[in-house]
């Protein structure tokens, strides 16, 4: 199994990707993938997220592409079984990081505490999702856990955007960001994958 720091060390940026028709996803991924980030997590929002993992990993062999909004045990089964690389969950539970280990798969819950990383770190996890960021308290907030947790890793997600990416990129704590900008509803919408290509390579120049 890949070390799931391994994985967020592939690109700064991770899109967090909202497939309603599947047949959006392989050009989603070429687009992405062609702009220069290759590790795509696929929120399980919709009915088309499992049958879009399969979709992304035929049309892009290179990308790593995880499951993410994986509140359950059984929704992790369904990813493993899908093919997803990676596990991406909002929040941390002994159930859901007990399946992960069992299907062999990296897993990246999400925290937002202190308490949270204990809970973690009980489980043998010590890399979190830390989410919903902005709202959470952001990079002040991250800096703080920094001094008693000098060994965690985060990728930030919510509310994380290209102006306030370089911000959290900067902290040493941070392997990546996860962001729903390179991948926004309207360019889907309108099928405009040379926007979501050059949104891909504008945030691949993003240094940590």
């Amino acid at each position: 199994m890949r070390p799931i720091r391994d994985i967020l060390t592939l690109a700064p940026v991770i899109p967090v990707i909202v497939i309603d028709h599947l047949k959006d996803a392989a050009p989603m991924a070429e687009a992405l993938c062609s702009g220069g980030l290759t590790v795509l997590e696929v929120t399980l929002r919709t009915p088309a997220g499992l049958l879009a993992i399969a979709a992304m990993k035929a049309a892009r062999p290179d990308a790593v592409v995880g499951a993410g909004t994986v509140n359950t045990p059984d929704l992790l089964d369904q990813a493993a079984d899908a093919g997803a690389d990676f596990i991406v969950a909002p929040g941390l539970t002994p159930a859901l990081a007990q399946r992960a280990r069992t299907r062999g798969l990296p897993f990246l819950p999400g925290i937002a505490t202190a308490g949270d990383i204990l809970r973690g770190f009980e489980l043998g996890l010590d890399t979190f999702k830390f989410f919903p960021a902005e709202t959470s308290g952001g990079v002040p907030a991250i800096k703080a856990l920094e001094g008693p947790f000098p060994d965690i890793a985060f990728c930030p997600t919510g509310g994380v955007t290209l102006e306030n990416a370089p911000r959290y990129l900067a902290l040493p704590s941070i392997l990546c960001v996860g962001g729903s900008w390179i991948t926004p509803k309207s360019a889907i919408a309108a099928g405009d994958w040379a926007f979501v290509r050059s949104a891909a390579a504008e945030a691949r120049q993003l240094a940590r």
